[in-house]
Parts: C-alpha cells; structure tokens; sequence
C-alpha cells in the first residue's frame, strides 16, 4: 500500500490522481498499485506540480518497511538518521 500526500495542489492534479489512488482526506491519497504504475503517477505528478509539494511513502525491503520520494518543499521533513527515517516539523 501507498500513501501520497499533495500539499497545495492544484484540484486537477488531485483529480488525475485520485483515478489511481482512494483520497480519504483532502491531499491525502492511499491504494495499492503496481511500482510501475506508481513510478508513471510520480513522474506525471513532478510535471504537473506547479509551488506546491509531493510526499510517496511505498513500501520496500528495509529496516522500516517503507521508502519515500519527496518534490518541492512540504510541511514535514524526513530526516535519514542512521538508516531510520523520522519525520521533523518545520
């Protein structure tokens, strides 16, 4: 499973999205698709993401079980220490 977070998106973007994925609040994005799939919904997302921001956590074979793409600058960041990912609040 997947989590997307958009954060000042346009409502076009979150609409060609949610084609791919369940929006259970607004700009948060949640499902299960192929890596294929949601390599193509990043990359459509990284053109079409105009000052706001993008944040992919999916799952992968690691210490936490989940890896992350990041665009722009949202209003959490992830800070890699010592392989473990933890969230920091601007």
């Amino acid at each position: 499973m997947i989590v997307l977070i958009l954060e000042k998106a346009s409502p076009s973007l979150r609409g060609e999205v949610s084609r791919w994925l369940f929006e259970v609040k607004s700009g948060v994005f949640i499902g299960r698709i192929s890596a294929l799939v949601r390599e193509e919904l990043w990359k459509l997302i990284s053109e079409k993401l105009k000052q706001g921001s993008a944040t992919l956590v999916y799952p992968i074979n690691n210490e936490q079980g989940f890896d992350t793409q990041v665009l722009g600058k949202p209003s959490r960041t992830l800070k890699d220490i010592d392989g473990l990912l933890l969230t920091k609040v601007k």
